[in-house]
């Protein structure tokens, strides 16, 4: 039994690459109802509209949302793959990431950058811009803090059952400690309208060494944060 807590904070901070765009579909301000109907009548003319807009059916139409900035709330619960588990989804369902501070959300994509460059075996140097997504949050969720079996380093299979059974209970989330940043808390979303739509913050860069992230350099302020 995992008990709820409610989540209140004025910020979540979340890290992802620079080069996705906008989705059209999501930022306008057509009823969520018609999406299905408006993204088939226009992929007569452009048949890459789907890949866009990713998999709809994957988000109930009274959970979406809709409004200028709404990409960053729908596209990580319609882009899921197989072939990008995490902590709390095997790829089946989207989940929305974040930390309780800056330096929580750089370790954490830090972590699983480092991964990916290290298993397409890049070479050393300077990697892919990213910003930060900053949006509040006020939310009942479920509370795993404190609990080894959901905290291992490598190991997600427990993490991932205990989220899909919850998901499928209708859980809004789960709160739980960073495991890659001491002291940091980080909550994983299951639904696009459990918080408010992100501002963009800051750019940065990340350095890879061949090893691990060890240094990235903050676009705006011109500092670099090691690792």
């Amino acid at each position: 039994m995992v008990d709820t807590t409610r989540v209140e904070w004025p910020q979540t901070y979340r890290i992802i690459r620079s080069i996705h765009p906008p989705i059209d579909l999501f930022e306008d301000i057509a009823d969520p109802r018609d999406w299905e109907a408006l993204a088939s009548a226009e992929s007569k003319t452009n048949p890459r509209i789907w890949d866009s807009i990713g998999r709809l059916d994957l988000v109930p139409v009274d959970r979406r949302v809709t409004g200028i900035g709404a990409s960053y709330n729908m596209a990580p619960f319609t882009h899921i793959s197989l072939d990008r588990p995490g902590r709390f989804t095997n790829g089946s369902y989207g989940v929305y990431s974040a930390g309780n501070s800056e330096e929580v959300a750089i370790r954490e994509v830090a972590y699983h950058h480092a991964r990916f460059m290290a298993d397409t075996a890049q070479p050393v140097g300077w990697t892919s811009q990213f910003r930060v997504l900053i949006a509040p949050l006020d939310a009942t969720l479920h509370d795993v803090r404190g609990i080894p079996t959901y905290h291992h380093p490598t190991d997600y299979s427990a993490s991932q059952a205990l989220a899909l059974r919850l998901r499928a209970d209708g859980s809004d989330g789960i709160l739980y400690d960073s495991v890659r940043c001491a002291g940091g808390e980080c909550v994983g979303l299951f639904w696009p309208d459990v918080f408010a739509i992100p501002v963009q913050g800051d750019h940065y860069d990340f350095h890879w060494d061949g090893r691990s992230v060890d240094q990235v350099f903050n676009r705006t302020t011109r500092q670099t944060f090691l690792l």
